[in-house]
């Protein structure tokens, strides 16, 4: 028998039973639409975090404050204040900028609308750590910040918080713990970081928000830019030399501050997503595994249907390997086609949550090239059996067969 003549009498048999050949389908496509939005959500995680760390910059570090600890118990935190940033300031030769960040919630309001929103107290330099762009007005400047004036820059999205435009609010007066503030610029949108919307944050002077509103000096992270990505290293070492000195610690001491890089942060995320999409990969494989049992079963059905089919071929002078590549290539097409379907339809998944639930999507090719070559090799695996079966059949007895 000619390839073309074996395929087309496999075709046959899926087409004769419709609705049979659609429900053997049915794991494939549920395994491989899994395995497909699965991916998707990771991807999509993925790359939305590798694009917020870039807007904040690959070569800016975050000095922490570290824990005390006295006999084994917690002191509390290290306290961290403006003369940290300061010093380091002095003579730097990796560092280009600085700026000590503290921030609180707090009640805020403008006419008959108010809102808890965060607060955060900065140096002026903060905004250029931070790729922060102006989109209307301006930012304040370190006099403002040195005579604790009462301004302050707002995310692009504040407005919507208090029920009004951002641009509107320029020129205003608002109410911070009942203290006014004049808002003189709004930043670019930034988009949510997760654990924090800079889109909805109130920008005031540092000197401002310690004296003023907050009524402490001790900050919550200090903010550092190396000189370029390649000054990263030293620039780690130059933190630690200028704080262990600042904060009177030996060098084989343990370090009252932390610094972490973004890069860090980002190795991080992409481990844990890469497990999360490791595991729910690992369930759609079990889908996977299940639809080929599945057909597996329906095939050894189907040979056992079509015994007398099979005598008949082989007393016509079908050779075993003609039986054996029909009955294969059922089992191969059955699993493609499910694997086509199920990759469009786990397309859809992900643009249907990116849709309604806001995540972010993105469909990897080569996750779509794998998952439909995992397809195939299943209808092989599971397929040859029933194959070998049909293959090796007696044509005497098959034809006896009632």
């Amino acid at each position: 028998m000619l390839f073309g003549e074996i395929f087309n009498v496999a075709l046959s048999a899926i087409i004769a039973n419709k609705l049979r050949s659609f429900l053997t389908m049915l794991g494939i496509i549920i395994g491989i639409a899994a395995v497909i939005t699965m991916v998707a959500l990771g991807e999509g995680a993925q790359r939305q975090v590798e694009a917020r760390l870039q807007s904040l910059g690959t070569n800016v570090l975050t000095v922490r404050p570290g824990q005390q600890f006295m006999g084994g118990l917690d002191r509390g935190d290290t306290q961290l204040t403006p003369k940290e940033a300061e010093a380091l300031l002095v003579d730097p030769r990796n560092i280009a900028a600085v700026s000590p960040e503290m921030q609180r919630r707090q009640q805020v309001s403008v006419g008959n609308a108010n809102a808890n929103l965060n607060i955060v107290g900065i140096w002026p330099s903060y905004f250029d750590l931070q790729n922060s762009s102006l989109k209307y007005g301006r930012l304040f400047s370190d006099g403002e910040e040195r005579g604790r004036r009462r301004v302050a820059v707002i995310g692009a999205k504040m407005g919507e918080r208090l029920q009004t435009k951002s641009e509107l609010l320029i020129g205003q007066e608002i109410s911070i713990r009942g203290i006014t503030f004049e808002v003189i610029g709004v930043l670019n949108e930034k988009g949510d970081q997760g654990f924090n919307n800079p889109d909805e944050n109130i920008f005031i002077p540092l000197s401002t928000a310690q004296f003023r509103v907050f009524g402490t000096e001790r900050v919550n992270t200090i903010l550092v830019k190396a000189r370029d990505a390649k000054a990263m290293d030293p620039a780690i070492s130059e933190i630690d030399r200028v704080l262990r000195r600042q904060l009177r610690q030996r060098p084989g001491e343990v370090s009252k501050f932390n610094i972490r890089d973004q890069t860090t942060l980002l190795t991080t995320f992409q481990e844990t997503t890469k497990t999360f999409t490791f595991l729910l990969a690992g369930i759609a494989f079990v889908s996977l595994v299940v639809g080929g049992i599945g057909i597996m079963n329906i095939m050894l059905v189907s040979v056992t249907e079509r015994t007398r089919e099979i005598g008949t071929r082989k007393a016509l002078g079908a050779r075993p390997r003609d039986i054996l590549l029909q009955f294969l290539i059922e089992a191969l097409v059955l699993c493609l086609a499910g694997g086509v379907i199920g990759i469009a339809t786990g397309m859809g998944g992900a643009a249907t949550l990116s849709r309604v639930a806001g995540w972010n999507t993105a469909v990897a090719l080569d996750a779509a090239l794998l998952a439909l070559a995992f397809s195939a090799a299943v209808g092989i695996f599971f397929g040859m059996w029933p194959a070998r079966r049909a293959a090796g059949m007696d044509p005497i007895i098959a034809l006896r067969y009632e």
